[in-house]
């Protein structure tokens, strides 16, 4: 019997043996893991962008190894320090404090693409109709103000000393203005009865390669009215799509006082791939791009009933010619 008991005493110590064994060896992993951690210093510098003052932004660093990408969220819009892998990476960052900017494809610096979501094209709650040739062009909201930086080489070594990772974001998205002057009967336009869209834009950046994607998309934006004869609008779109012979036509949706419905087309091809500054020989600046329109022939409402009137649901369209 004492021998018995010997021998289940010796299991028993054999058991925590590999019990505690197992548990050094995982504790052992994780040491392992912390020592080739460095705590870099992330510098975000905005001289590209000095006005820029995004409330938070986000660091991806990209292992070349193609293991895992990193994220890091910075609530300084000048950066922060933070505990990184040892190892080469490529890095992008972005303002995180976007709503119509969104991200996919975010495990690939290649492939990492900031897009707008879908958007709708109406007028007072009245579906609008497209401009002819556009239907298949997907209908976004016009993205937030979006920063961003890259680096393709970046390199974190275990080390005491102090490391920095410097980026220099820039503004990614360009900012588009629309002047419509000698406008008639613009004092009847019913009340938010006018607003208007861009077709032929691109629908995303590919942020890593700072390009954007190719599918042409459209884009609707507000318009104000002066009350008398000027429409103007502001609004910011990732850029043109460039298709060989691009085409961007911009629409005028109005409603008149009578309910009448009435959208105008205009071909401003000319004017968003070479803005105003061609008149004044100047480069080109595809980020600030001013399209300036002059006539919009409105109608005058139909008083009394008397004449041809279309139904309310009825958008009438007219081509509107740019003198050249």
């Amino acid at each position: 019997m004492k021998r018995i008991l010997n021998i289940h005493h010796i299991l028993q110590m054999v058991s925590g043996f590999v019990i505690l064994l197992s548990t050094s060896c995982e504790h052992k992993d994780l040491c392992y893991d912390h020592s080739h951690t460095t705590k870099i210093q992330v510098i975000f510098d905005w001289k590209n962008a000095p006005d820029a003052t995004p409330e938070t932004m986000r660091l991806y660093l990209f292992p070349v190894d193609g293991n895992k990408p990193q994220a890091y969220e910075f609530t300084d819009y000048r950066g922060g320090s933070v505990n990184v892998p040892a190892g080469r990476y490529k890095a992008l960052c972005v303002n995180s404090d976007t709503e119509s900017v969104l991200y996919r494809n975010i495990s690939s610096f290649d492939g990492f693409e900031a897009y707008a979501p879908d958007g709708v094209l109406n007028v007072k709650s009245s579906l609008a109709p497209r401009a002819e040739g556009t239907s298949g062009e997907r209908v976004i909201k016009s993205p937030d103000r979006l920063y961003s930086g890259r680096l393709d080489n970046v390199t974190i070594e275990v080390s005491t000393k102090d490391q920095t990772v410097t980026l220099y974001p820039e503004l990614s998205v360009c900012r588009y203005r629309v002047t419509i002057m000698n406008v008639s009967n613009l004092k009847y336009i019913s009340a938010d009865g006018v607003s208007g869209a861009l077709s032929g834009m691109s629908g995303g950046l590919l942020v890593g390669r700072n390009e954007l994607t190719s599918a042409p998309v459209t884009v609707p934006f507000g318009v104000t009215s002066d009350g008398i004869s000027t429409l103007t609008a502001d609004f910011l779109v990732f850029g043109q799509n460039s298709p060989v012979n691009p085409v961007h036509k911009l629409v005028v949706y109005v409603i008149m006082s009578d309910g009448s419905k009435n959208y105008y087309t205009f071909d401003v091809s000319r004017q968003v791939d070479a803005p105003e500054t061609v008149r004044l020989k100047k480069p080109a600046d595809p980020h600030n791009v001013h399209i300036l329109l002059d006539g919009l022939p409105l109608p005058k409402p139909i008083v009394n009933g008397s004449g041809f009137r279309p139904t309310v649901d009825d958008w009438q369209n007219v081509d509107v010619n740019i003198p050249m």
